[in-house]
């Protein structure tokens, strides 16, 4: 017969896993709370609510899932809101008047695409040895210009089934498709990668670059792979866009200083080497809420960029005081 798994072992392991992820389980906490003060202050808030809340959140959470990646391998990137509209247009131009079919090709060039300029962001960055958040900073300016090149002014279209993805619902009314697609395809591209030899390389070069390149970790190599994943992230998050609004927009949107706004407060730490994705997916939805909340509450929504400010340095605050207590242990 098996024999039944230790319960002292199992609780155990269940607390590590508590203890391990805290952050982001105190960040559901809040986000579950958020909920119901939004349902208190606008009892008609339910199902399409919902469902509104997962596709507009869809292409900021798809951004910080980029931002994550780059920052956890020691980097930064304030090119993704360009790439996201560089990805978005070239979908929308080539897609408009096209077959269902064809656009299935269209976005595999466009995943491509992404993968590219990340690519040379992380090549630029380990070739010339300046600064990441320099590089990309002017890499940005590039890529927003190439939009603009594509598309002048928002335009193009999407397939119907790329928008059928993310609108409606997955089996029960409140559980949207934007939210089950954003879950699946993270997992599917992340979770091999952070379980794999690569995905240790890119937490080491963040953690401690030297002490990496030390163990025989190729750290450009690693650094290019990281921004390429970024890019990858960004294009999905440039065909979320254009799923959503069924036209590209050649404008980047906020989405480059949100997402780091989002990975401060998901527990991604900025110095690298710690954190994951799922926070900052929550994080997002958090941001999201207090906004909808403060439209609910009448208050002008631009508090919402002071709001989002005061709650991340809070978030900083808290963080260096914890390093602080541990540094004295």
């Amino acid at each position: 017969m098996p024999i039944a798994p230790d319960r002292a072992v199992l609780g155990t392991q269940v607390r590590a896993l508590v203890l391990r992820h805290a952050w982001t389980f105190g960040l559901l906490a809040f986000l579950a709370v958020l909920l119901v003060f939004t349902k208190l202050i606008q009892p008609r808030y339910g199902v399409a609510g919902v469902q509104g809340l997962a596709i507009s959140a869809q292409p900021l959470a798809l951004a910080a899932v980029a931002q994550a990646v780059c920052v956890i391998g020691g980097g930064i990137d304030l090119s993704i809101g360009s790439m996201m509209a560089l990805t978005s247009v070239v979908a929308a131009t080539q897609m408009k008047g096209q077959s269902e079919e064809y656009a299935i090709l269209v976005v595999a060039g466009v995943l491509l695409l992404g993968l590219v300029l990340g690519a040379i962001n992380g090549a630029l960055i380990v070739l010339t040895r300046v600064p990441d958040i320099v590089v990309t900073l002017a890499m940005s300016f590039v890529w927003a210009g190439a939009s603009l090149l594509v598309l002048a002014s928002p335009g193009g279209g999407s397939s119907k089934w790329l928008r059928d993805l993310i609108l409606g619902s997955v089996g029960n009314e409140w559980v949207p498709k934007a939210a089950v697609v954003l879950v699946v395809v993270v997992a599917l591209v992340w979770i091999p990668i952070r379980q794999s030899r690569l995905g240790l390389s890119i937490y080491g070069i963040g953690s401690n670059r030297l002490a990496a390149f030390r163990s025989g970790v190729p750290v450009g190599r690693t650094k290019v792979i990281a921004y390429a994943l970024t890019g990858l992230f960004s294009a999905l998050a440039g065909l979320s866009l254009t799923a959503s609004t069924g036209i590209g927009t050649p404008v980047p949107g906020p989405y480059t200083l949100t997402s780091v706004a989002a990975i401060v407060l998901g527990g991604v730490s900025l110095a690298g080497g710690r954190g994951g994705v799922a926070g900052p997916i929550v994080a997002v939805l958090v941001l999201q809420l207090i906004r909808t909340d403060m439209t609910f509450l009448n208050v002008d929504t631009n508090l919402a960029i002071v709001a989002q400010g005061a709650i991340l340095i809070g978030v900083v605050m808290f963080g260096s005081l914890l390093q602080l207590r541990r540094g004295r242990r």
